[in-house]
C-alpha cells in the first residue's frame, strides 16, 4: 500500500511509494473501491432528500393526518355499538376489517369537519360504505350521544380551513399521542 514499509523497488519518482506493482494495484484498487462507496452514499443520501421533498405534500401529510384521526376515533368509540345501526358484532366486509371511522358531515361536504370529533364515530363498514353514512340514524343517535346542542353546531355553517404541512403533521401527531395515551388506560 501507499506508503509501504517494504523497501521502493522503483527508480520512477511517481512509483516510489510502493514496493511492488502488486502493492501499486492494492492501493488504486483501494482507492476505486472507496470511491464508488462515497459515490454510492452520495446518490443515496439524495434519494433519501428527493423521497422526502416528495412526501412533504398536503395531499401526503393529509393522508397521514387523516389515518391517525380515523384510527383514534375507531378506538375512542372501540366499547360503543354502529353510530348508525347499533349493531356491537358487525359481518366482516372484507379489507380494513369491521369498522370505520364515519363522518357524520363527509369529508367531501364539509371538509373543515374532517378532523373534528364531535363530526366522527365508529360506524360499520357496511353502514358508511354500502349505506351513504346511512345519515338519518346517525343524526337520531348522535343526539343522544352527544347532544342537541352540539349537534346543531355540527350542522351550522364553518369557516373552511386550507390546512398547510406543518398543521397536518400536528394534526397526525396529536392523534397520534391520543391514541397511545387511550391504549395505556386500557392496559
Amino acid at each position: 500500500m501507499r506508503g509501504c514499509k517494504n523497501e521502493a523497488k522503483f527508480s520512477t519518482p511517481n512509483l516510489k511509494a510502493w514496493c511492488s506493482t502488486e502493492c501499486m494495484m492494492k492501493y488504486a484498487v483501494s482507492v476505486v473501491k472507496k470511491e464508488k462507496q462515497i459515490k454510492k452514499l452520495e446518490v443515496k443520501r439524495d434519494l433519501k432528500n428527493r423521497k422526502a421533498a416528495l412526501d412533504d405534500t398536503v395531499p401526503n401529510w393529509t393522508k397521514k393526518a387523516q389515518k391517525a384521526f380515523n384510527a383514534y376515533i375507531r378506538a375512542r368509540d372501540e366499547s360503543q355499538p354502529c353510530i348508525s345501526c347499533g349493531k356491537v358484532n358487525p359481518p366482516y366486509m372484507g379489507v380494513g376489517g369491521q369498522w370505520d371511522c364515519g363522518h357524520y358531515r363527509s369529508v367531501g361536504s364539509c371538509p373543515e369537519l374532517r378532523f373534528e370529533e364531535l363530526n366522527a364515530h365508529r360506524q360499520c363498514k357496511h353502514c358508511n360504505s354500502f349505506l351513504s353514512g346511512n345519515v338519518v340514524e346517525y343524526r337520531i343517535n348522535l343526539i343522544n350521544r352527544i347532544g342537541i346542542d352540539k349537534l346543531e353546531w355540527i350542522e351550522g355553517n364553518h369557516e373552511l380551513n386550507r390546512y398547510r404541512v406543518p398543521e397536518l403533521k400536528e394534526i397526525e401527531k396529536k392523534f397520534k399521542k391520543k391514541l397511545k395515551e387511550l391504549k395505556v388506560q386500557h392496559e
